[in-house]
């Protein structure tokens, strides 16, 4: 199996770490559609990457950005929202066996098509915002704490199939995957 490295920065501005990881997931999601590719290795990289990714975000940079009045309490549960809506769509893409039948092409589909509307609506609605009200230093203090999160949750195999599950549920539970989308 291929091994996808998906970094271990330890620093840095918070919304470039994220940036980061954003246009990662954009490289993987391509690699997902690609059937030359290792998809099963893709898929496990992805799916450490998003809730690594995602529980970092839930942790650390959502809250800190609520304190400094950076962005509402709306778009960071909307953010949260979203992030159990990826790993919903990512569930259902790691549960089927094979990656090579059109039901994988299709749930990679769903996985793209949630992951790529919270890209661009955390890029616009959280990280503008946290850019222009946040100072450096701040910054910088979230970029290790995201960072550190971050790798913990890679170093702890977070992409286990029982794991999202496991995520999902919780998320069905707390309300956050109701289906009144938008």
């Amino acid at each position: 199996m291929t091994t996808i490295d998906l970094g271990r920065p330890v620093q840095g501005d918070v919304i470039d770490l994220i940036l980061h990881d954003h246009r990662l997931f954009e490289s993987l999601l391509r690699d997902l559609r690609d059937a030359s590719s290792d998809r099963d290795a893709v898929r496990q990289a992805f799916a450490a990457l998003h809730v690594a990714h995602a529980e970092a975000e839930e942790k650390h940079v959502y809250p800190t950005l609520r304190k400094k009045r950076a962005v509402s309490e709306h778009e960071a549960e909307h953010g949260e929202e979203e992030h159990a809506e990826g790993h919903e769509a990512l569930l259902a893409v790691l549960e089927l066996k094979g990656t090579d039948t059109q039901a994988f092409d299709d749930a990679v589909e769903k996985l793209a098509e949630a992951v790529n509307h919270h890209l661009t609506e955390e890029e616009l609605t959280i990280l503008n915002p946290a850019r222009e009200e946040v100072g450096e230093q701040v910054r910088a203090d979230l970029g290790e704490q995201f960072a550190a999160e971050r790798n913990r949750q890679i170093e702890q195999d977070c992409g286990r199939l029982d794991n999202v599950r496991a995520l999902v549920r919780d998320a069905e539970r707390e309300g956050l995957l109701d289906d009144d989308d938008e």
